[in-house]
């Protein structure tokens, strides 16, 4: 796997596949690797001949109060399993090669409506720090094909979203949420959850999967539904952030019978803030 540090050694290399005729394939992540950022590399090779990820802790992302500084960072670990499944490149920039002027000059992307919506109304700035980082990436990597997760669902529609909007000639593909064997969403932060807490988290997905069964009933009281399940989070031990059943499209909030239909949920677990969801 060819580990690429700047801008020039990635546009040689992009543009050498190009020449060869290859199609290309991105993955791009924060790094400290698991089994749902694997899956991600497995799917991107069947779509692609060559396949590239990055790893970048993206600063604009963060808000002034989150977990920027001690988010994990797993270099070598991430070299030798993105090795162990066959990427061909890596890609690792810095703030600087990223961000040369400074955040508080860099140009942005926003995508409106949807970047305003659950995680966007409790973290102001998040998805405009995605979607600006994203959109960079793509502008570097120039790919045939991405691969993200269904895990952060609010994230996938808004890329998906953007790259229309953009015009980028770029295939989105969501990869369905890898769970641990109790159902937790795998995810980077779950390296933070105490024993117990690890114990208590798949709670979240049980009450997911008992809502949508309540859907599946015949309930159609979505905000009642919404009010229990968040109840149910609480007496659990959980600080709930949202809990909504809403359009898979528009993220908004659902409210007839036939439209299709996703559950979102964030909730805290001591400093530990877990999302997942649940398409019905």
């Amino acid at each position: 796997m060819n580990i690429l540090d700047s801008v020039a050694a990635l546009r040689a290399q992009i543009t050498t596949w190009r020449q060869a005729g290859e199609r290309i394939a991105f993955v791009p992540t924060m790094g400290n690797l698991h089994n749902g950022h694997f899956k991600l590399v497995d799917i991107a090779r069947h779509h692609a001949d060559r396949v590239i990820c990055s790893i970048f802790v993206n600063p604009m992302q963060f808000g002034k109060n989150e977990d920027l500084d001690k988010y994990p960072r797993t270099l070598n670990a991430d070299i030798a399993g993105l090795t162990a499944h066959q990427a061909d490149a890596l890609f690792i920039p810095t703030p600087e090669i990223m961000y040369p002027r400074g955040l508080d000059v860099q140009s942005y992307v926003e995508v409106p409506l949807l970047g305003d919506l659950h995680c966007g109304a409790s973290r102001a700035g998040h998805f405009r720090g995605v979607s600006t980082v994203v959109s960079k990436l793509f502008n570097l990597v120039q790919p045939d094909v991405a691969c993200f997760g269904q895990k952060d669902y609010q994230q996938l529609a808004i890329i998906r979203q953007m790259v229309t909007d953009l015009s980028f000639p770029i295939e989105i593909i969501g990869v369905p949420t890898e769970r641990a064997a109790d159902g937790l969403a795998l995810s980077s932060r779950n390296g933070y959850l105490t024993a117990e807490q690890r114990q208590q988290a798949p709670t979240l997905y049980q009450i997911l999967l008992k809502t949508k069964a309540a859907i599946a009933a015949g309930q159609h009281d979505y905000r009642a539904l919404e009010r229990q399940a968040k109840a149910d989070l609480s007496a659990a031990g959980f600080q709930p952030d949202y809990f909504n059943i809403s359009h898979q499209q528009t993220l908004t909030l659902a409210k007839t019978a036939n439209e299709p239909k996703v559950i979102l949920a964030a909730a805290a677990l001591g400093n530990t803030r877990l999302i997942d969801n649940l398409e019905v």
